[in-house]
């Protein structure tokens, strides 16, 4: 092994940022030396997929051991045989176990080399066979040491003997390129630092622009009372919630409301739209990527998973994720880990769920689109939220707090409910929910310029069907009954309209009918203006 060979290949490492990159130039360029069959590159990181490992009846802790990270090599009998996997048998050492477990575990280096004399190399070896097949002589194992810590282990097996010299010069080696390996961590560290400092800056912009919005659970009718009783109980537990209910009910607002009474209040909520990631990155989103994991991914970027650590994901329409991607949920929710697009290493995740969605999910399990473990894992605490139109109680006050919400946002004073009002908002059967009743009222101000407010619920969206009635569900009215009935009518419709008759906003147009018909009928009914009472309120004549 030539020692400016050796030189020439730590210079190629120096300059470089990405661990990756260094690995593989360092096991590349060592590779290309005379006699070198195998290079290889174990790091110390925390054990994963223990119950896989071939060497786990050895392993001391299963807390930490040897991944390997970086392999070069090419076989002596078949050259087109290459040995770049980072699979096999090998892929993991425990730390003090065998040669290699030996050198980063204790952090010393070992040479050992075969000969005629030495022992046999079953004593020093883990396959005899490829051992002699190949014509190795010799294993130079040295720790890769930065700041007294053991980083790792380079190893490298020779098909001629290692003298002293040689092992020195490694040793050199070994220490320059753990030193590139201790920067590019820590490049790399603020470089995820930076891109999640970014990402989350963009996320709390979101959040602003959608703060408006946030009413808060307003209502006193038994559902939602009963919904908070669900709130209440299970927000300081663990356990993921699975909140139900048509578009425009608040499932939000329950999420959040679990978050704040949860242990980890002071963590952040992460909300992600599932219906609005385009089908290709739903994994980046949920749990990023590496640089050049993809086309387009210039740069690393962390997932949603990583910004919510140690707080709470909202995943809104559930159903929505792709079936392919359902195990990969399924495994962070069941064993807390997961691996960006386009890296080896696993990562491990504190996240508590809180989904939603407005699909019947078993349905969807029937019919294959959704995985019955996930749906099972998700709905370990349902919660069903009921339309608007089944629990009126709710809508005057919920249109009452949107009013205020919205005369504060445009800083207007906002005109009260009149009695036409609150009877066509109970009436309406509100398909879009607590959403479409605040557009509704925000359309309504927006064209009341500060006037009476007017609704025009054909316009906000598709009415349910009315159901027909029987004709002897009817009540029979007499003649004088309907008159009355009129009477009462017409001076509803004129106090809605401030005694105005005629014009757009008059009465006559919101009955529908000729300001000379309307007047006529207020001359025979005898319907007049009142006139203010100076101790009183007004009173009909």
């Amino acid at each position: 092994m030539e020692l400016e060979a050796l030189q020439e290949v730590a210079l190629q490492v120096a300059s470089d940022r990405s661990q990756a990159v260094i690995l593989d130039k360092i096991v590349r360029g060592l590779r290309q030396e005379k006699g070198v069959a195998l290079v290889r590159i174990w790091l110390r990181l925390p054990g994963v997929d223990c119950h896989r490992c071939a060497f786990r009846s050895e392993c001391p802790q299963q807390v930490d051991c040897l991944h390997l990270m970086a392999s070069a090599g090419q076989s002596h009998l078949d050259p087109q045989l290459r040995w770049d996997s980072l699979d096999g048998r090998f892929r993991r050492f425990p730390l003090h176990v065998r040669k290699v477990g030996h050198v980063g575990g204790t952090g010393e280096a070992l040479l050992l080399n075969l000969s005629p004399e030495s022992e046999s190399p079953e004593d020093w070896m883990a396959d005899p066979t490829w051992i002699e097949q190949e014509k190795i002589q010799a294993f130079a194992g040295q720790p890769l040491v930065f700041r007294n810590q053991v980083l790792g282990v380079l190893a490298l097996f020779h098909r001629k003997p290692v003298d002293q010299e040689e092992f020195r010069w490694l040793r050199t080696f070994a220490d320059h390129a753990a030193v590139s390996i201790a920067n590019a961590r820590a490049f790399e560290e603020v470089e995820c630092l930076r891109n999640q400092l970014e990402l989350e800056r963009d996320y709390l912009r979101e959040e602003v622009k959608t703060a408006q919005h946030f009413t808060g659970m307003v209502g006193a009718s038994p559902a939602l009372k009963r919904i908070a009783e669900q709130i209440h109980a299970v927000g300081p537990t663990e356990a993921s919630v699975l909140i139900e209910g048509e578009s425009g009910t608040g499932k939000e607002l329950v999420a959040c409301a679990i978050h704040d009474q949860s242990l980890r209040a002071s963590a952040p909520l992460v909300r992600v739209n599932c219906a609005s990631i385009p089908h290709g990155l739903f994994e980046s989103e949920f749990f990023g990527h590496t640089k050049g994991a993809f086309t387009g991914a210039a740069k690393e970027r962390p997932g949603r998973f990583a910004i919510a650590e140690g707080g709470s994901l909202f995943l809104d329409e559930i159903g929505e994720i792709p079936l392919e991607l359902q195990g990969k949920l399924l495994r962070v929710l069941q064993e807390g880990q997961y691996s960006r697009v386009g890296e080896d290493r696993v990562r491990t995740s504190n996240v508590r769920i809180l989904a939603a969605t407005n699909r019947d999910l078993q349905q969807e399990v029937k019919a294959g689109r959704f995985r019955q473990d996930l749906y099972y894992r998700l709905s370990v605490f349902p919660i069903s939220i009921p339309p608007l139109r089944e629990r009126k109680e709710d809508i005057i006050p919920l249109a009452i707090h949107f009013l205020e919400q919205l005369g504060g946002q445009r800083n207007v004073a906002t005109p009260g409910l009149s009695r036409r009002n609150v009877r066509e908002l109970e009436a309406y059967s509100w398909p879009g929910n607590a959403r479409e009743l605040r557009n509704v009222l925000e359309r309504s101000l927006i064209l009341s310029a500060g006037k009476r407010l007017s609704f025009d619920l054909a316009a906000s969206g598709p009415e349910a069907p009315v159901q027909e009635r029987n004709p002897r569900e009817w009540q029979i009215k007499t003649e004088s009954e309907m008159q009355a009935d009129q009477r009462t009518n017409l001076i509803a419709a004129l106090e809605a309209c401030d005694w105005k008759v005629s014009g757009p906003e008059g009465a006559a147009a919101l009955l529908g009918i000729k300001a000379t018909t309307l007047n006529s009928r207020m001359k025979k009914m005898a319907i007049r203006r009142p006139r203010k009472s100076p101790d009183g309120p007004e009173a009909n004549l």
